[in-house]
C-alpha cells in the first residue's frame, strides 16, 4: 500500500496569487509610465500613494473579516488605477500653481483648497458605485463582496492620502517650476493646444449638433448587445476537472468499478493528464469550492483528474475529445464536467416541469428531453425518470397473515434476510482486518434471485414455520427513483450541459421557443432553470444596485454643486463611457457576463468622476467673473491633462487583468478600459457643449 497526495488546493491559490502579484507589480509599472509627463519628482510624491493606500486598505479589509483571497487581490490590482486619481489631481494642481509662481508651501496649500471640493465629489461617486455591491443578494453577492471591500476601502485611503500626506510631501520634494514644466509635459500641452482647442471650439459652435451624434452613437452601439450575448460566470481556468459515472439504479459496486476503470484506461492514453484519483460507491472529496461532495451510493463513481497545464486555445479541445471517447461506454452515463466560478448551479440549462400525476411528468418530462436533444450546442442531457428504478413488490396478502397470526413486518424482515442478507458478526483476519458475516440466501452469478423464497419459512406469533410464498405473491415494477418538489408541487428537472463554443442564453431562448410549441395536459407548465434563473437573481440584484448607485451619485452632485443643471451636465458623461464598454466586450470576444455588469457599474464611478473636475473648475472660473465660453474653453484645456492622466492610469493599471485572458477577470477589466477611452475623448466635447447649452446660473458676488 501506498500513500500518495491526491489534491493540494495550495497550488492553485499559490499559481492564482503569483499572477496576481506580477500583475500588480506590472501595473505599478505601467501606472509610473503614465505618469513621468509630471516630472519625476511629482510622479515620486504620486507613487507614494500606492503603498500607502494598499496598506491601510489591507489594513481596513482585515479588521473587517475578509480574506486576501484571489477576489480581493484582484480588487486591489483594479483599485491601483483608481487610487493615485485623487492624488495625480491634487498633485498635478500644485504644479500648476507652481509654474504660476507661487512658492511651494503657497502653491500645496492653495492647490489643495481649491480641488478639495472636487476630489471629496470625486471619491464619494466612486464609493457609490461599488457600494450597493455589499448589498448583492444570493451567493453572487457572497462571491463578489471581497472585491467591492478591497476596492472601497483602498479608495477611501487613498482619499485621506491625497489630501494630507500628498501636500506635504509636494511643499518639501518639488521644485519651482519654469513656465511650461518639462519637455514630456510641453508635448502632451502642445498637442492639447494643437488638436483638442480646435475641436473644442467646433464643438461649442454646434453644441446641439455634437450632443446630438453623441445620443446617436449610443443608439448605435446599444444594437450590438444581442449579438455579445449573456452570461452568468465563465468557466474557471484551472488544470482540474471532474468526471463522474452514474449506473443504473441498482447496480453493483462491482459494475460501477468497471464503467470507472474504463474512464481510467482512456485518461492514461493521453500525456495531458498528470494525475487521477478516483472513488466508487462515493463522490470524491471536496476539492473546488462551489462543488459538493455526492452521497454514498454503488451506482455512482467519480474520478478527478489534474491536467499539465491549462491552456484556454487547446484545453477546451481536449476535453471534447475526451468526452467522444468515454461516450462509448454504453452502460452508464459518464459526464465530464469543467470547475466553474461563482455559486454553484447544477447545469447550464434546466427545465423544469410542473404537476402532480407522475406518470403525466414523466411523460412531458420525456417530450423536452426529446425537445432539448433536438438542439444543437448542447450534450449531457439528464432527465431523471427517463430511466424508473425496479422495485420488488412483494404482494403480502395482508388477510391471510393475520388469520395465520404472521406480522407484515416478519414478513419484510425474512425477505429481507434471504435477498440482501443480514449482518451477524465480525471475522478478524490474522493481519487484523475484519470482514462481515452476512447471512443470505445462495445466489446465482453474484446475484440474488426470487425463486430462492419458494424455500423460505416465516414464523408466526405462535412460533411455527410456514412457507413464505402462502403469504406474498412477489413480483418485479418500476418506480421514479425520487420525487422532487418545488414550492410545494410536483417537480422534474431536465438538465443539459452546453457545447464548448456555444452561448447558453442563445440556446436557452431556442429551446424555450421549441417548447411553446409542445402541448401541456391542463394543470402542468414549464417553468426555466439553470443559469437563465440564477441570471436573472443575479442581474435582478445588479440592477438594484445600479439603481442605488446612480441615486447616491446623483445625491452627491446635488449636494456638491446645489442645483439640478449642473447633475445632468455631468452625469450625460455615462452614455459615453458604455460606448466603449460595449465595444470592448464586442471586439475581445467576452459575454455581458456578471463581471462585464460589474464593470459598468464601477465606470459610472469613474468617469463621472473625471467629468466633476471639468465641471466644478468651470464653476469656479465663472464666479472669478469669466465668461460662459472663455471659462468652458479655459476649463477644458486645464483640465484634459490631468483627467487624461488618471485615465490611462487606470488603463495601465487594469491592462494586466484584461491581458491575462482570464474569464473571470478579464470581461471586468476590457469594459472599464474601453469606457474609459471613450468617455475621455468624447466627453472632452460633449461635457463642454452641454454645459453650454444647460449652463446653471452662477450666484451674484457680494
Amino acid at each position: 500500500m501506498r500513500l500518495e497526495l491526491g489534491f493540494d488546493q495550495s497550488e492553485n491559490v499559490d499559481k492564482r496569487l503569483k499572477r496576481l502579484g506580477f500583475d500588480l507589480m506590472l501595473a505599478v509599472g505601467l501606472v509610473l509610465i503614465t505618469l513621468l509627463p509630471l516630472g519625476l519628482r511629482a510622479a515620486a510624491v504620486v507613487m507614494v500613494s500606492i503603498p500607502l493606500s494598499m496598506a491601510i486598505g489591507i489594513f481596513l479589509l482585515d479588521i473587517s473579516g475578509f480574506s486576501l483571497n484571489q477576489l480581493s487581490i484582484a480588487g486591489f490590482v483594479l483599485a491601483l488605477g483608481l487610487l493615485v486619481d485623487d492624488s495625480i489631481v491634487v498633485t498635478e494642481n500644485i504644479e500648476r500653481f507652481l509654474r504660476m509662481g507661487h512658492t511651494r508651501a503657497e502653491a500645496a496649500v492653495a492647490a489643495t483648497k481649491q480641488i478639495t471640493m472636487a476630489v471629496l465629489g470625486c471619491t464619494a461617486t466612486l464609493l457609490f458605485a461599488f457600494l450597493p455591491l455589499f448589498m448583492l443578494p444570493e451567493g453572487a453577492g457572497k462571491f463578489i463582496k471581497s472585491l467591492a471591500a478591497s476596492v472601497n476601502f483602498t479608495i477611501i485611503a487613498s482619499l485621506l492620502v491625497s489630501l494630507t500626506v500628498i501636500p506635504f510631501l509636494a511643499s518639501r520634494v518639488l521644485t519651482e517650476k519654469e513656465a511650461h514644466g518639462n519637455r514630456m509635459l510641453q508635448l502632451v500641452m502642445g498637442g492639447i493646444q494643437a488638436f483638442y482647442r480646435p475641436l473644442l471650439h467646433r464643438a461649442l459652435t454646434w453644441p446641439k449638433a455634437t450632443t446630438a451624434l453623441a445620443g446617436l452613437l449610443f443608439g448605435a452601439v446599444l444594437v450590438l448587445i444581442p449579438g455579445i450575448g449573456f452570461s452568468l460566470f465563465p468557466q474557471a481556468d484551472v488544470p482540474q476537472f471532474m468526471i463522474t459515472i452514474d449506473m443504473p439504479e441498482g447496480s453493483s459496486v462491482q459494475a460501477t468499478d468497471g464503467a470507472v476503470k474504463f474512464v481510467e484506461n482512456v485518461l492514461s492514453t493521453h500525456d495531458e493528464v498528470k494525475y487521477m484519483f478516483a472513488n466508487v460507491g462515493r463522490g470524491n472529496p471536496r476539492v473546488y469550492y462551489n462543488v459538493f461532495r455526492r452521497g454514498t451510493r454503488a451506482s455512482v463513481g467519480e474520478v478527478y483528474v489534474g491536467l499539465q497545464s491549462f491552456d484556454p486555445r487547446t484545453t477546451p479541445a481536449f476535453l471534447d475529445r475526451l468526452r467522444d471517447e468515454l461516450a462509448n461506454y454504453p452502460e452508464a452515463r459518464i459526464v465530464l464536467k469543467r470547475f466553474e466560478n461563482g455559486p454553484p448551479l447544477a447545469a447550464p440549462i434546466a427545465i423544469r416541469v410542473l404537476g402532480d400525476d407522475l406518470d403525466t411528468l414523466t411523460e412531458v418530462a420525456g417530450k423536452v428531453e426529446a425537445v432539448i436533444k433536438s438542439v444543437e450546442g448542447t450534450r449531457d442531457v439528464n432527465n431523471p425518470l427517463r430511466l424508473a428504478r425496479t422495485d420488488l413488490d412483494l404482494g403480502i396478502d395482508t388477510t391471510k397473515a393475520s388469520l395465520y397470526g404472521v406480522p407484515t413486518l416478519s414478513i419484510d424482515r425474512t425477505v429481507r434476510l434471504a435477498v440482501a442478507g443480514e449482518i451477524i458478526g465480525q471475522l478478524r483476519e490474522p493481519d487484523g482486518d475484519e470482514r462481515a458475516i452476512v447471512v443470505r440466501a445462495p445466489m446465482k452469478n453474484g446475484y440474488p434471485q426470487l425463486d430462492v423464497l419458494d424455500d423460505v419459512y416465516v414464523n408466526n406469533v405462535a412460533g411455527n414455520a410456514l412457507p413464505l410464498r402462502q403469504f406474498i405473491d412477489p413480483k418485479l415494477s418500476a418506480a421514479t427513483n425520487s420525487i422532487s418538489r418545488f414550492k410545494r408541487q410536483r417537480v422534474v428537472t431536465v438538465t443539459a450541459e452546453v457545447v464548448s463554443g456555444y452561448n447558453t442564453e442563445k440556446l436557452t431562448n431556442v429551446i424555450i421557443a421549441k417548447l411553446g410549441e409542445v402541448k401541456l395536459p391542463p394543470g402542468y407548465r414549464f417553468a426555466i432553470s439553470g443559469e437563465r434563473e440564477a441570471r436573472e437573481a443575479s442581474f435582478g440584484g445588479l440592477a438594484t444596485a445600479g439603481l442605488i448607485a446612480l441615486f447616491g451619485i446623483f445625491a452627491v452632485l446635488v449636494l456638491e454643486f446645489g442645483d439640478f443643471r449642473s447633475t445632468v451636465i455631468v452625469a450625460g458623461v455615462i452614455p459615453l463611457g458604455i460606448i466603449g464598454g460595449v465595444l470592448a466586450l464586442f471586439l475581445s470576444g467576452y459575454n455581458l457576463s456578471f463581471m462585464a455588469v460589474i464593470g459598468f457599474i464601477a465606470l459610472i464611478g469613474i468617469e463621472i468622476k473625471n467629468s466633476i473636475l471639468l465641471v466644478d473648475f468651470t464653476h469656479q472660473l465663472r464666479d472669478e467673473g469669466m465668461g460662459l465660453r472663455e471659462a468652458i474653453e479655459q476649463a477644458g484645456e486645464i483640465r484634459f491633462f490631468p483627467i487624461l492622466l488618471t485615465s490611462l492610469t487606470a488603463i495601465g493599471g487594469l491592462m494586466p487583468l484584461a491581458l491575462q485572458g482570464s474569464p473571470l477577470y478579464s470581461p471586468l477589466a476590457w469594459v472599464i478600459i474601453g469606457g474609459l477611452v471613450s468617455s475621455t475623448f468624447l466627453s472632452r466635447l460633449v461635457t463642454p457643449a452641454m454645459y453650454f447649452l444647460l449652463a446653471p446660473k452662477m450666484a451674484a458676488k457680494a
